[in-house]
């Protein structure tokens, strides 16, 4: 269960980070490099942009293999397991079930007494 857990929380974390890198970039191919509009800049418009969409398509297949693996990773008991509502009705009483009680006297035992035993009268 520990790996799935963690292969879980990989895939949250991939999530936020592909969202963040969505809201940075611009829709009309400006993005990131908008902001910083400055002559010395090292990165160029063109550069950030690419950066920009290589990491969107490389967090994209990073959840793809991510999910894949937790879906192998899910973990599996070998007994079945009920839920507490399937063994509740698996275990009521009908209500309008009638109790039957005994209202016949049980017939005397046709068995002897035991040896050590005798029959009050003889």
């Amino acid at each position: 269960m520990g790996i799935y857990i963690f292969v879980s929380v990989l895939i949250i974390i991939a999530c936020i980070l592909q969202v963040l890198i969505v809201l940075v970039q611009n829709s009309k191919g400006g993005g990131l490099a908008a902001n910083f509009t400055s002559t010395g800049q090292s990165m160029g418009i063109r550069k950030t942009a690419d950066f920009l969409e290589k990491s969107t398509w490389t967090l994209a297949g990073a959840i793809l293999i991510l999910c894949v693996v937790a879906t192998a990773t899910i973990p599996r008991g070998s007994v079945t397991e009920h839920s507490r509502i399937e063994n509740q009705i698996k275990n009521t009483v009908d209500p309008n079930a009638i109790p039957t009680l005994p209202t016949a006297v049980p017939p005397a035992s046709s068995t002897p007494p035991p040896s050590g035993q005798t029959k009050p009268g003889k």
